[in-house]
């Protein structure tokens, strides 16, 4: 284990994380670490696959500071992320936050990603990239939730920047390539983009077909006025999304599918984070 730096621009943080399979079950293989970015002990509520809570001990990111994730999944390894709370990047005057997060699945592993949200505040400089690779057959389901501004308390997303993305390949064949770039209220505003709605959030699943698809949008949902849902299929990857006021509601939207797809697309049955109940 590296000992914490931090240097004149931020905290740098880094996390690898190594799952592979082990006697009956998924094993945390290997970790290293730098700087607050850590992590808890592995959890085995359902049979093979290790859970692990992803920890941010400072609790917010500010302009400078880095923080850099990177977990692989070796062949025949389950593994299940999450994180006990929200991501928070806070205002900048200068320096932009950094958090990088890179996901590699080996052939017949599988990866769920399913963390809480992040929150840009206003004034914030912040660029949140997150790539999922795949090998082969490697399974992945995942989500990302964003929230411009504190929408809680009448706070918007006024002033700042944000650049997010999200990449997902399959032995490096591109398959969901996204960016977002918002630069102050102009573009929260545009109605070709966020529409002055504060949250935007994706979800990917690979391995989906179209009965399954149709049998997803079959369910009704339920959102606050204004909110919109959506569901689509690109080249086997479902990609959900949701656009509306409230991280609750999108982070219930993409349980309800996830419910759904883990036993049809893992052969698992539902096993919850015994966090996200605390």
């Amino acid at each position: 284990m590296l000992a914490e730096k931090r240097v004149e621009t931020g905290w740098q943080a880094r996390l690898e994380l190594t799952y592979g399979p082990g006697p009956g079950r998924t094993e945390l293989c290997r970790t290293r670490r730098l700087g607050p970015l850590t992590v808890q002990r592995p959890f085995y509520p359902e049979d093979g696959v290790c859970h692990t809570y992803i920890l941010h001990p400072p609790g917010g990111v500010v302009g400078g500071d880095v923080l850099d994730l990177r977990v692989k999944v070796e062949s025949g390894g389950a593994a299940l992320l999450t994180t006990p709370g929200a991501t928070k990047l806070y205002r900048s005057i200068l320096n932009t936050a950094r958090v990088r997060q890179r996901f590699q699945v080996a052939e017949g592993g599988c990866l769920e990603w399913l963390p809480q949200e992040n929150i840009v505040f206003p004034g914030a400089l912040a660029e949140l990239l997150t790539r999922i690779d795949l090998q082969g057959s490697a399974q992945f389901l995942g989500w990302e939730i964003l929230c411009l501004g504190r929408p809680v308390i009448d706070e918007q997303f006024h002033s700042g920047t944000l650049l997010a993305g999200l990449e997902l390949y399959r032995d490096g064949r591109p398959l969901v390539l996204e960016k977002l770039r918002v630069a102050g209220k102009e573009d929260l505003q545009r109605r070709p983009g966020l529409r002055s709605l504060p949250v935007t959030a994706t979800m990917l699943a690979v391995g989906v077909g179209e009965d399954l698809l149709e049998s997803l949008r079959g369910k009704k949902q339920e959102t606050m006025e204004g909110a919109c849902t959506g569901m689509t299929l690109l080249d086997g990857v479902l990609v959900a999304r949701y656009l509306g006021y409230s991280t609750e509601e999108a982070r219930r939207f993409f349980i309800g599918i996830w419910e759904r797809l883990r036993p049809s697309l893992l052969g698992r049955k539902v096993c919850l984070p015994r966090i996200w109940a605390t």
